[in-house]
C-alpha cells in the first residue's frame, strides 16, 4: 500500500482551476485516466473547449488539483477505470484523493437545492458547504457512519460472502449505525442481525472513508460470546469461520476490510506463538 501523505494535502477555498492546474475529471461511471497518472492538465488537450464547474481539493505534489466531469471523448492515451477497481485493484492509487473528490463531487451536484426550501444554494464563502440564502442554513457534505468487525472464535474468525457483491471476495459483517446507538450497540445489533451470533470484548480497531458513496468506517475486533451462524440472506450469501492460514480470497490492504483482517490473523498467530 502506498503512503500518499506526503504528497496529498487536503484543502478547501473558493478558487478556479488556471492553465496548467490538476484535475481529477470523472466521467460516466468512472475516473478519466491518462496512462502516466491520475490527473488531466485543466486547458490541455483532453479538455477541448470544455471548461466545467470544478472543485478544489488541496494540492498535489504542491500543484493545485481540482474535481469535476468531462465527457470521455476517447482520446488515445486515455482509459476509465470505475472507483471500486481502483481502490481494490491498483496498489498504486491515491486511494484517499479519489474517494474525497468522488464524494465531494457528487455531495455538490446533490445540494444545488436547499432540502428545506427548494431554493438554489450558493457556494458558502469561508467553508466546504453549500448555503441557502433563504434559510441561513449550510448543507455540509454527507457522512455516514458505519461499524465494520472481525469475530474472533479461539484461533479462527468469520469471514463472510455477501449476497449483492460479484467479486469473489469473503469480507466482514458490516453496517450503519442507527440514531441513537453507539458504535458497540450497532456492532452487537449488526452481528446478530446478519448471522444470528452473539459478540462481546468489542475494542476499536481503526477507522477508513468509503466512498460508495459517503461512509466513514469504524473497524472493531469481537470475540464469539455464543450463538449458530443463522444468515440473513438478502445480505450474506456465506459465512464460515476460518484460520489465518486457510481462508478464501480477500480485500486488499487498500481496504479497512482488509487491514482488519491482516491484523485479526497477526493477533491469532502472536497469541498461538506465545501460548
Amino acid at each position: 500500500m502506498v503512503n500518499h501523505s506526503a504528497q496529498w494535502v487536503p484543502g478547501w477555498s473558493d478558487d478556479t482551476p488556471e492553465q496548467g492546474d490538476l484535475l481529477l475529471a470523472f466521467s460516466g461511471g468512472g475516473i478519466l485516466k491518462p496512462g502516466n497518472g491520475w490527473f488531466l492538465r485543466w486547458g490541455g488537450p483532453e479538455m477541448g473547449d470544455s471548461r466545467p464547474e470544478a472543485l478544489p481539493l488541496g494540492t498535489w505534489c504542491g500543484h493545485r488539483v481540482f474535481v469535476s466531469t468531462l465527457p470521455d471523448t476517447g482520446l488515445p492515451g486515455l482509459s476509465t477505470v470505475t472507483l471500486r477497481d481502483a481502490i481494490l485493484q491498483v496498489p498504486a492509487a491515491p486511494v484517499e484523493l479519489l474517494s474525497t473528490g468522488f464524494q465531494v463531487w457528487q455531495w455538490w451536484q446533490d445540494h444545488r437545492f436547499c432540502g428545506r426550501c427548494g431554493e438554489a444554494t450558493q457556494a458558502h464563502p469561508r467553508e466546504r458547504a453549500r448555503w441557502c440564502g433563504r434559510c441561513n442554513v449550510p448543507w455540509y457534505p454527507r457522512i455516514s457512519p458505519c461499524v465494520i468487525v472481525v469475530i474472533r472464535r479461539d484461533d479462527r474468525f468469520l469471514l463472510a460472502k455477501s449476497s449483492r457483491v460479484t467479486r469473489n471476495f469473503y469480507s466482514l459483517i458490516a453496517g450503519f449505525v442507527e440514531p441513537g446507538e453507539s458504535l458497540e450497540q450497532a456492532v452487537v445489533r449488526e452481528v446478530k442481525e446478519e448471522t444470528g451470533l452473539d459478540v462481546a470484548n468489542i475494542r476499536y480497531q481503526n477507522s477508513q472513508p468509503w466512498p460508495f458513496p459517503h461512509q466513514m468506517m469504524m473497524g472493531f475486533f469481537a470475540d464469539y460470546q455464543g450463538g449458530d451462524l443463522v444468515l440473513q440472506e438478502d445480505e450474506l450469501a456465506d459465512a464460515g469461520w476460518y484460520t489465518p492460514d486457510d481462508h478464501p480470497p480477500i480485500p486488499p490492504v487498500t481496504t479497512i476490510s482488509g487491514q482488519l483482517i491482516q491484523a485479526m490473523k497477526a493477533e491469532i498467530n502472536s497469541s498461538g506463538a506465545s501460548s
